[in-house]
């Protein structure tokens, strides 16, 4: 009985060639694809991409709306803004020496 023998670079190449070779008469033997059947399978695939498209967005609305109920929920009241405080009348200088003063002489005694 004869033992195996391992194919030689150019065996696997020649072998490689030839099968491709074969592969790509059987794809040029093939019948072209009917026009009708192509057009059914484009609109079948449209179709599901738009029912697609359609649960996206659907899932989409029902996220956001989801979000904006959760907002209102926690969403503090309202809260009115105070009224501004009225203005102060402007001080005279010799007022504001004296606060100055007596604030310069607190902090040195806290100091002492």
């Amino acid at each position: 009985m004869a033992g195996y023998k391992d194919p030689d670079f150019n065996q696997r190449t020649a072998a490689a060639r030839d099968a491709k070779q074969k592969a790509l008469e059987q794809l040029r033997n093939a019948p072209p694809p009917d026009p009708a059947v192509v057009a059914e399978r484009v609109a079948r695939q449209a179709a599901r991409d738009a029912a697609a498209a359609e649960r996206r967005e659907a899932r989409q609305r029902a996220i956001e709306e989801a979000k904006a109920a959760k907002l209102a929920k926690n969403a503090p009241p309202p809260v009115e803004e105070p009224p501004p405080p009225p203005a102060k009348p402007p001080r005279d200088e010799a007022v504001l020496k004296m606060l100055r003063d007596a604030r310069y002489a607190a902090r040195k005694a806290r100091k002492r």
